[in-house]
């Protein structure tokens, strides 16, 4: 009974994650004060609930994992502001198909940053999100007002890389705990960004409040809530594969409820980054180059 509500809050939060570029679309703001609103709500929710279910505070146990930890927090925050930014530039299902290329980096650099071996299955993997990656926005390369949405979208990528990485790293901080400090550092970053280059005057339109507070409560501050108390009792490959279920779900909310078409090629491109990256974690053994050695 555990497991099965461990898996439907896993899903549950994935398909919440997933409408995030749709509640965005109705927020008339830019990609940094969505963030900047975002990261607000959805932390002091969380630091409710902890302070409500008295959690244990392990921050300062291990001052290198709370190093970590911050670390994620800034990239995950830096990370929202160009995939915000990349939703406005080239439409929510391409962003989110670029935006979950993270998890491929994370693999390719898992040799240098953990010690694991590369396994061909992952290699190949890797190569296909790229192919995946390229079909995907072969016909707006040349366009000048998406080249930089395709920028922000594989920044946005990137920065999830170092998130998961510097996350993975802070071992002694979990669950709740984790979520809660990584989305106040999260926030404490793009508050610091926005105070500096832009100001913190945020003129938010009447119609925007309830998408503003959808976007924080439930699809942040509920949804991190139900992924971190969940996939502690998930299989680790189960909790991969199936994060994939997140754009696939954005791409598909992105057609029905903002009208987005893909041509058969973008369509193409976008069965190969989700079906590539989903290969190289659902046999990452089958065909090993070397075995793996434990993490440090």
């Amino acid at each position: 009974m555990n497991d099965k509500k461990s898996y439907f809050k896993y899903f549950t939060a994935l398909l919440m994650f997933g409408m995030n570029g749709i509640v965005a679309s109705y927020i008339s703001l830019t990609s940094y004060q969505i963030v900047l609103t975002r990261t607000l709500i959805g932390s002091l929710l969380l630091i409710l609930i902890f302070a409500v279910t008295r959690q244990k505070v392990n921050l300062f146990k291990n001052k290198k994992h709370t190093l970590y930890l911050i670390i994620s927090g800034i990239s995950m925050g830096a990370s929202w502001i160009f995939l915000y930014e990349a939703y406005r530039q080239i439409g929510v299902g391409i962003a989110s198909l670029l935006y979950y290329c993270g998890p491929v980096f994370v693999m390719v650099l898992a040799p240098v940053v953990f010690h694991e071996s590369l396994s061909r299955t992952k290699i190949i993997g890797f190569v296909t999100v790229l192919l995946g990656m390229f079909l995907v926005n072969i016909h707006i390369i040349n366009e000048n007002k998406t080249v930089w949405g395709i920028l922000c979208g594989i920044m946005s990528a990137v920065l999830y890389a170092f998130m998961i990485i510097f996350n993975k790293k802070s071992k002694s901080i979990t669950g709740l705990e984790n979520s809660m400090w990584q989305l106040l550092t999260s926030f404490l970053a793009v508050a610091l960004y926005t105070g500096i280059r832009h100001g913190f005057v945020i003129h938010l339109d009447p119609s925007g409040i309830l998408p503003i507070l959808i976007l924080g409560i439930f699809n942040t501050g509920i949804g991190c809530y139900l992924y971190f108390s969940s996939i502690g009792n998930l299989p680790v490959h189960t909790v991969s594969i199936c994060g994939y279920i997140e754009p696939l779900s954005a791409v598909i909310f992105s057609m029905l409820f903002l009208h987005e078409s893909m041509t058969l090629i973008q369509s193409a491109g976008a069965a190969l980054i989700i079906g590539g990256a989903a290969f190289g974690e659902l046999c990452p053994n089958k065909l090993t180059s070397a075995p793996s050695s434990p993490n440090p």
